[in-house]
């Protein structure tokens, strides 16, 4: 089983039992063979709504937005009829639009049938950077906001990402990682057990919502 058929799966079950079918799925440089094989799919996929785990504060243009990967990747072949919901917006800065982030995510059906992660290098998954001051706050899932802020000081542009409680409000949890580095990184994220060193922890040690790991190595 590959994560695409696994995620064309969740997403045919959902359409068998409710109008509107909702997926989330990351950036980053490993997903676009996922994406590209998951948008052959033969889904009714007029009927499924698109999201976004984090997104960089670029124009939607630009080659390093998340949107710009989905649009190229993702929403094409028979996926092209599915409809995105991007984070981006007008607002000049991510903080200044979070409030019109979460409005947008109000628009996709929840819970999510599928989230579909990666992790970073550095343990980061979404936008939930170690690095970040905000991420404390986001990965706190007593808390009701469902976006938030990231200014990682590790990597270029200023983020929005879903907060560890919207990705936890999912129906299935997919991760997809590739390279020994990424083996390396999920071993030492699950052996510590410390989100706010490897974000990614969160996820990986959390047993509410049935989570498939998908690795290249």
């Amino acid at each position: 089983m590959t994560a695409a058929s696994v995620v064309a799966g969740i997403l045919a079950q959902a359409l068998d039992t409710r109008p509107l079918a909702s997926l989330i799925v990351s950036g980053g440089r490993s997903p676009a063979r996922f994406m590209e094989s998951l948008s052959t799919a033969a889904l009714d996929w007029s009927r499924v709504v698109i999201g976004l785990a984090d997104e960089r504060w670029v124009d939607p243009a630009c080659a390093a937005s998340n949107e710009h990967l989905v649009r190229t990747h993702l929403l094409r072949n028979a996926a092209a009829r599915a409809r995105f919901v991007p984070l981006k917006n007008a607002s000049r800065s991510a903080a200044a639009g979070v409030g019109f982030a979460e409005r947008a995510i109000a628009e996709i059906p929840r819970p999510f049938d599928a989230v579909v992660l990666g992790v970073g290098e550095d343990g980061h998954t979404a936008s939930l950077f170690p690095c970040a001051l905000e991420t404390a706050r986001a990965l706190d899932p007593k808390r009701p906001a469902n976006v938030a802020a990231i200014n990682p000081e590790t990597a270029p542009h200023e983020r929005m990402t879903l907060t560890l409680g919207a990705l936890l409000d999912s129906r299935q949890l997919i991760i997809i990682a590739s390279g020994e580095k990424k083996r390396e990184v999920l071993e030492r994220a699950a052996a510590s057990g410390d989100p706010l060193c490897f974000p990614i922890a969160a996820v990986l040690l959390q047993d509410a919502v049935p989570t498939h790991l998908f690795c290249d190595f």
